[in-house]
């Protein structure tokens, strides 16, 4: 039976193989719809020619049409056919008879097993570089398709009811999400290009530009990196930047494109590792090379550019703010930052509850910025507190002083206001709706602390009277509110590990001593800058997993560089051990 269609497109592939055209295999190999009609052609010839069960006339078909030359050498102008590429043909032109657009979740099978047999022939060391184009194309396309099989639990649904029934709770496999099983995919691609031996050891042609499939590794990095934040999974990166650090060349040496969604996904990795040193660098890097009319990737930018700055105490400018591509995070931002400025706790826990509480939890910024801001809250409302009511010291030798007292009853008026709030405003009264950790903090009835069964078998001798008496008589006027003078004092004592307070406390006079007064004046040497203090104290400027430099190979080959998988040492000017 004649096959017209098959024939053609098959010697196409052919001749593009014979003059390693790359970019014409892969605007051949199309697998998103809509396709061109001639690939309905082409399907319909396929299922009437070489149905399902007749597997192997059209792995002879491709045989005769993708001759393989094996007196061909690496180095020859022209290429040829590979095993490797006619099972992976093979299996294109089973995709284009069998596939269903219709069924996401069949289609997303076919298609994993069309991407592994593509990073399959890629690995072919002399014509694995002419599938490259090709193999991102369809990576792309398998990760988009994942993504949105992700946001559409329904759809995977009696996959993993499939998986509960096959009783294989003891198979790591079996507990991963389909997205998760896509990124340990498309990570084979990027582990082939990333180790490739080249003839440069630090992976540059002459220009500067990646050599061989080197260029692929940042292509096949930000794929991964996309699929395991969709699935929420950012630490299993930790070893695809180990991976980058030790063996990549430089991220200069890639194009804009792909550095920006690279240093984006790796200070968001950072941000997520409480490194937020390292996620500023990242992420203003990837903000100033961003193009100014991508708007969309710079709100993306800006969000966790602003939140990471935010926690190291430097807020946006209202010019910032003002900008397109930040006009919707003024409304977001700006509630917060006022109210650490002004060290309203009240404030500060509705900043992020309202219309934009699902909008903090959607980034995964709202626990940091909730747990990292508390405490220079409290740095603010003390330092309120010492303006209201605090002693200055003036000419005298004393130091300036404010009372933990005052403070006290400055947090729990705020405490008493918000809870007053929530009990006009929902029927979650007295902070039970509220879970940071100081402030509004849950209550629990009295008496379940008083019951027998609370009482460490340890201290069942101790009477009744002991342990109701354990608690500092001073704590007891302030009995009945979740800020207490003891959490006051931890407080203040953490923020001075911290070095956003700069003296001592006095637990005997309740009150806090400023240190260096008269040199610096009270608020500048109490207060320090809190960008000062975090920012000094914070990681080195190097990033792992950003390249900047060359590596050079080290010792007689060069100095200062470090060796690393499938790199090439030429030895053959190299003397005899003993030789003078």
């Amino acid at each position: 039976m004649s096959t017209p269609t098959t024939d053609q497109f098959l010697s196409a592939i052919a001749g593009f193989l014979r003059a390693k055209n790359a970019l014409q295999i892969r605007s051949y190999i199309l697998v998103e719809p809509p396709l061109p009609d001639i690939y309905s052609t082409l399907a319909t010839e396929l299922r009437r020619s070489f149905s399902q069960t007749n597997g192997p006339a059209l792995e002879r078909k491709c045989n005769d049409l993708l001759p393989e030359d094996p007196d061909r050498g690496p180095n020859d102008e022209q290429g040829t056919s590979w095993p490797a590429f006619v099972s992976f043909m093979k299996e294109y032109l089973e995709y284009i008879r069998d596939v269903n657009v219709q069924n996401l979740v069949e289609t997303h099978q076919v298609l994993s097993g069309l991407v592994n047999q593509c990073i399959t022939a890629m690995s072919n060391p002399s014509m694995g570089i002419v599938v490259l184009p090709t193999c991102l194309q369809l990576s792309g396309t398998l990760a988009k398709l994942a993504v949105n099989l992700e946001r559409k639990p329904e759809l995977t649904a009696h996959l993993l009811r499939r998986k509960s029934m096959a009783n294989v709770d003891d198979d790591p496999d079996s507990k991963k999400t389909l997205v998760e099983n896509t990124a340990e995919l498309l990570q084979r691609g990027f582990t082939i290009c990333l180790t490739e031996r080249t003839s440069n050891p630090s992976g540059l042609l002459p220009g500067g530009r990646p050599e061989g499939k080197k260029v692929g590794i940042y292509s096949f990095a930000n794929l991964v990196l996309k699929l395991l934040f969709q699935c929420r999974k950012p630490r299993l990166a930790s070893q695809l930047f180990t991976n980058i650090t030790q063996q990549s060349p430089p991220l200069a040496a890639f194009p804009a494109a792909q550095r920006v969604t690279y240093l984006y996904y790796l200070g968001r990795f950072c941000f997520f590792n409480n490194q937020f040193n390292r996620a500023r660098l990242a992420l203003e890097a990837a903000n100033s090379q961003c193009h100014v009319r991508c708007l969309n990737q710079r709100t993306l930018l800006l969000t966790y550019l602003v939140a990471t700055n935010i926690i190291l105490g430097r807020f946006p400018t209202s010019a910032l703010l003002q900008r397109p591509e930040a006009s919707e995070l003024g409304p977001k931002f700006w509630p917060l930052c006022q109210a650490i400025v002004k060290g309203d706790l009240t404030a500060f826990k509705r900043s992020f509850e309202g219309e934009h509480k699902h909008w903090f939890i959607d980034k995964g910024i709202l626990l940091p910025l909730r747990n990292r801001c508390e405490i220079i809250v409290w740095r603010s409302l003390a330092r309120r507190t010492f303006i209201l009511n605090g002693v200055p010291g003036g000419e005298s030798r004393r130091a300036p002083t404010f009372s933990l007292d005052d403070l006290l009853q400055l947090a729990q008026y705020l405490e008493r206001r918000s809870n007053a709030s929530e009990s006009s405003g929902n029927a979650f009264a007295n902070g039970s709706n509220n879970h940071n950790l100081t402030f509004g903090a849950q209550r629990v009835a009295a008496e379940n602390f008083s019951s027998k069964a609370s009482v460490d078998p340890d201290l069942s001798d101790a009477s009744s009277e002991e342990l109701e008496n354990e608690d500092d008589d001073e704590d007891s006027e302030y009995r009945g509110s979740s800020i207490t003078l003891f959490t006051t004092e931890a407080i203040l004592a953490s923020l001075i590990d911290q070095g956003l307070l700069h003296g001592f406390l006095s637990h005997k006079l309740r009150r806090f001593a400023i240190l260096g007064a008269k040199t610096k004046g009270a608020l500048n040497a109490g207060f320090p800058n809190v960008w000062s203090v975090l920012s000094a104290k914070g990681e080195e400027t190097a990033v792992p997993g950003w390249v900047r430099e060359d590596r050079k190979p080290p010792g007689i080959f060069g100095a200062g560089a470090k060796f690393g998988p499938g790199m090439v040492v030429n030895l053959s000017g190299a003397r005899p051990v003993g030789s003078s």
